[in-house]
Formats: C-alpha cells, structure tokens, sequence
C-alpha cells in the first residue's frame, strides 16, 4: 500500500514537472535544479555565477528552504529576480512548488532559472521538478566519500561542482578518491573544483554554463 502511495505521489510531480518544462520550454528559459548539502555553498555558487553571466543572460533564481528567507533577501541585494519557496518541513522541493512560483517571476526577461534546492542528499533526487539540468554542489569539509553513501544524487547529475577546495589542506578531503568515485559512477558528468573564497575554478564553470545556453541572447 505505502508502495503505490509513493507512485502516485511521483506520477502526479511528473506531470507536474512536465507542465514546468512546457512553461520554461516556451518562454526560452534554461533551468538548472542546484542540489547539495547545507552549507555546501549552493548560495555561494549562485552569487558567483550571476557575477559573471550578468552582462550576457537574465539570470533570476527560486529559492527553496524549509524556512526563513536569509538565502533569498542575500541574493535579492545582488539584483536578481528571486522568488521564495517556503517547504513548511518538506526535505525538497517538488514540481508543484516551482510551478507555483513562476508567475511571480517575470520569465520574458529570464535566460537562466537557478533553482536551489533544499539542502539534502535524500530527497530531492527523486523529484524532477521541470529542470534542464541537475547540478550537484558538494563541498571539501562534508569528505570524500559522499559519492559512495548517496549515489542517486551523484549518478543523476549533469555537472558536479566540488566546492571549497581552498580548504583541502585543512581538512581530511581525499581528491584522488572523490574523483575516481565520481568517474565510476557518472563518468558523463563534467566536475569542476572550485572556491568561492579564491575564485578558482569558476570562469571554467561559468563557461560550462554558458555553452549550456548556447545562443541565447540577453533579455531585455
């Protein structure tokens, strides 16, 4: 009975996810669901990559959390478009969140939607919620064994961005481990190590991501 309670919940996201799609589909928008742990820098990763897409794409953002509006008022100071979600206690958000969500944005001036996700490494991979690309954030100080307890994460991403690798000597972070793990598990996934503190590694994502955009223009 729990079984088909939770087929039905995902076949109802599903067609939820799929109206997303449509709805992006047809107003030109990528959209990019960013997952990780809190703390792992997903806010961070944001800010920095509006930093250096500003002058070239609309860049707006959903902003999930089971509570507070901290991550959403310190990404509205930069100027972004950004719409809070609210989960009341869900681990993750689901389709129906961003669909409820995106008409307070104004997509005709929106190239790339930035949807943060709920920090978990548990539910969110199981909901599609009408992304382009999954984008996995996980950080030096969380280990590098992350990729062996949730593969689903890992194994469903488009891109892993390992953050904070300024902290490596500081902490106990195995590269060579992570990145074998990684490779065996989701060898399509393109990794990028990075810092927010330094800035290392980021035009070679920011990069990434404009070529995932590939000819758009900005919106005015």
């Amino acid at each position: 009975m729990e079984i088909q309670v939770v087929e039905k919940i995902l076949q109802a996201n599903d067609l939820l996810a799929g109206e997303v799609r449509e709805i992006l589909g047809a107003n030109g928008v990528a959209s990019f669901n960013i997952m990780g742990t809190p703390g792992s820098g997903k806010t961070s990763i944001i800010e920095q990559t509006f930093s250096r897409l500003r002058d070239e794409f609309g860049v707006a953002v959903i902003e999930g959390d089971i509570a507070t509006s901290l991550d959403a008022e310190r990404l509205s100071r930069l100027g972004l478009q950004v719409v809070q979600v609210n989960t009341g206690g869900e681990c993750h958000l689901d389709a129906g969140m961003v669909k409820t969500a995106l008409p307070k944005l104004d997509l005709s001036a929106v190239d790339l939607l930035l949807i943060e996700n709920v920090g978990n490494l548990v539910c969110p991979a199981e909901f599609d919620i009408g992304e382009s690309k999954k984008i996995l954030i996980t950080s030096t100080p969380e280990g590098d064994d992350k990729c062996q307890k949730y593969p689903l994460m890992f194994r469903l991403a488009d891109a892993v961005v390992v953050n904070k690798v300024d902290l490596m000597p500081y902490v106990e972070f195995n590269r060579t481990n992570c990145l074998l793990s990684l490779s065996n598990l989701n060898p399509q996934a393109p990794v990028f190590e990075v810092s927010c503190t330094t800035g290392e590694g980021l035009d070679e994502w920011a990069g990434w991501v404009r070529t995932q955009l590939g000819k758009r223009k900005r919106k005015s």
